[in-house]
């Protein structure tokens, strides 16, 4: 059983009697008190998709929940429902838009080493790979002689997406987008 400090986003907990997913961790240090720090998260029921916010000090223990994740990959949209392949037996797994906001504008059908997550063999969420590669459909021109490491310019990606890239990305490249951070990872490899 971890400690609220070892929690990462994403992560599925039990918490009175309910599994719930972590989508944002804020950690606070109080000032003039003994003690550690609080970790403030917010987090959805799995079941109900009801959001929770809660307070825990650094050294509260909370339980993980069983999961099962089984890679998919992204098939096709049905009004607000994401339909996922599962890669090994081809069962469908949908998934509401709201479910998985956050995480829609990084998918395509390119995307790989998508994770759905299931509890009681019902999905509830989904997990991206740390970096995606998304093509780069408009941006400034890019400017000759811009090296690596000169100022950024926003680009907007195939899926939608806009993050900062470096003055040498132009338009029809393709670049690797780190999904936690939603920045720039570098240029995709050809």
């Amino acid at each position: 059983m971890p400690k609220a400090s070892e929690i990462k986003k994403n992560m599925a907990v039990d918490y009175d009697g309910k599994t719930y997913i972590v989508r944002d961790i804020e950690r606070s240090v109080p000032q003039g008190r003994a003690g550690g720090s609080i970790y403030r998260m917010r987090m959805y029921d799995v079941v109900s998709g009801r959001k929770l916010d809660e307070s825990f000090k650094d050294s509260d223990m909370i339980g993980l929940a069983d999961l099962i994740r089984r890679s998919a990959a992204f098939s096709y949209t049905d009004g607000d429902e994401y339909v996922f392949m599962d890669d090994e037996d081809y069962t469908p797994y949908s998934l509401n838009k709201a479910s998985i906001e956050d995480q829609i504008l990084f998918i395509n059908e390119d995307t790989v080493g998508i994770q759905v997550v299931l509890v009681d063999d019902s999905p509830v969420a989904i997990e991206l790979p740390t970096n995606v590669e998304l093509e780069v459909i408009e941006t400034d021109p890019s400017i000759k002689g811009a090296s690596a490491t000169s100022r950024n310019k926003p680009a907007k990606l195939s899926t939608g997406a806009v993050v900062q890239v470096p003055e040498h990305i132009s338009t029809g490249d393709r670049i690797k987008v780190n999904v936690e951070e939603r920045k720039f990872a570098g240029r995709a490899d050809k």
